[in-house]
């Protein structure tokens, strides 16, 4: 297999992961529709934000931050030469990827209580 065929085939491969893992956050959030959001409250903790919209009508705003280390790699292969064999080394260094997510829920008012009524749909990768 060619290596543009072999990239194609990985490409594939990481766009059906990503279908699969898309909308997990999303399908968390849909089920607090119609609940307080003092579910959601005890579920996460306190908002980090809380915005009044229209009267009767807030988004509360939850923040998470999330690092990951991604390790760094290295290969190597023999290259001839005029002096004979030599073990050439390409080496990728590692790094720390951070992302910052925000978990938006919009309420609405009923009694004493707020109601989620939708959600802010997150960022690809934060879902």
């Amino acid at each position: 297999m060619s290596s543009s065929m072999r990239r194609l085939t990985t490409g594939i491969g990481m766009l059906g992961v990503l279908l699969l893992v898309s909308a997990c956050a999303s399908q968390v959030m849909k089920s607090y529709i119609g609940a307080p959001i003092s579910s959601v409250m005890l579920d996460y903790g306190p908002p980090d934000n809380v915005y009044d919209l229209r009267p009767g009508e807030r988004a509360y705003q939850w923040r998470k931050q999330k690092t990951q280390v991604v390790a760094g790699q290295s290969s190597g292969e023999v290259k001839e030469t005029r002096r004979g064999r030599r073990y050439e080394v390409t080496e990728t260094p590692g790094y720390v990827e951070q992302t910052e997510c925000f978990y938006t829920f919009h309420a609405r008012r009923s009694g004493s209580d707020w109601y989620v009524t939708s959600f802010r749909q997150p960022s690809l990768e934060c879902e």
